[in-house]
């Protein structure tokens, strides 16, 4: 872990808050690419995934978005409540499931609510070498409205559009239009709240947009019910041993009960750190890291959320 103190914490719009982060000795930080994300253990100690939204370029600090969410089990309530200017915080490496295609001859960027801190940098990446995009920005209202004045200030800021949703229709996200031309060679990039992924990533497959060609990042999990969940058994790959799985526990919670560790941080299945080969058996997938292709090769699992359709699975552990 690295750790780092809070330089700056400002309010950017409303419940969003920007936080930034540097080395206390003012020593360069690990580097990154656009749609990074770090690790930040709160006071509270918890462990929270944010994406980092300065320039990649920058190697003396990180800039993170938090949202103060209304549903929040912790994380970004610590975040708005307890930290603060001064405080110093344990952060990881910036890790990166959500890469641009630096192949890509052109990028269609849409972002939904504080889903644009990933969005956000891979816009100034895209702009500071040339690369053709679009971007799409939807929030509820202006008023929250992350780094409005700062894609204002800059030089691309002729290729955002805005969405609000109290504002008029005309202005308003049109996914199907925007999906509906597919230039050869463009990506799309998705990141925000569920039902607006879900809107735009089923757009794109009803339009036919190739799956290698359309790359997301889902920021939290929706509730899933597990009144119909059953036991099954995980049986270790490197032992053989095998564990009983109760309906109301976790794979992970049961390995850690086992003194069994593996890594993990969201526990929500949305940041990939648990995700494990498996070697036999068919899994039940909750997580929403992988996608459904991957879903369908059946070779990886979460154990933080995900269960078994076999009574047994043999995990790569």
């Amino acid at each position: 872990m690295i750790e780092v103190e809070v330089v700056s914490k400002t309010s950017d719009a409303e419940d969003i808050c920007l936080f930034e982060l540097a080395r206390p000795d003012g020593a360069a930080l690990p580097a990154f690419g656009a749609g990074a994300h770090i690790d930040v253990q709160l006071p509270n100690g918890l462990v929270r995934q944010y994406s980092l939204c300065n320039h990649p370029d920058e190697s003396h600090r990180y800039e993170i978005g938090v949202l103060k969410d209304p549903s929040s089990r912790g994380g970004s309530r610590a975040m708005h409540e307890q930290v603060q200017a001064g405080d110093r915080l344990l952060i990881s490496e910036p890790r990166n499931h959500f890469p641009l295609a630096h192949h890509a001859t052109r990028s269609l960027l849409f972002a939904g609510g504080i889903g644009v801190t990933p969005i956000l940098c891979m816009a100034e990446r895209l702009a500071h070498t040339g690369g053709p995009f679009e971007m799409h920005y939807c929030t509820r209202s202006e008023s929250r409205t992350a780094f409005r004045q700062r894609i204002a200030g800059s030089g691309f800021a002729d290729r955002v559009q805005f969405h609000f949703d109290d504002g008029d229709e005309a202005q308003k996200l049109d996914a199907r239009s925007l999906l509906a031309k597919q230039e050869p060679g463009t990506h799309l990039y998705v990141c925000g709240p569920k039902g607006f992924m879900d809107h735009v990533l089923e757009t794109a497959e009803q339009l036919g947009w190739p799956a290698e060609q359309v790359h997301r990042e889902y920021f939290a999990a929706v509730p899933i019910s597990h009144d119909s969940d059953g036991p099954f058994e995980v049986q270790l790959g490197s032992s053989g041993q095998v564990l009983e799985i109760p309906a109301n526990q976790s794979v992970l919670q049961v390995l850690m009960d086992h003194d069994i560790d593996i890594p993990y941080s969201c526990e929500d299945g949305v940041c990939g750190t648990c995700l494990t080969r498996v070697l036999e058996g068919e899994p039940d997938h909750r997580d929403f890291f992988m996608t459904p292709a991957e879903h369908a090769k059946n070779d990886q699992f979460t154990p933080c959320c995900s269960r078994a359709r076999s009574k047994r699975l043999v995990l790569d552990i």
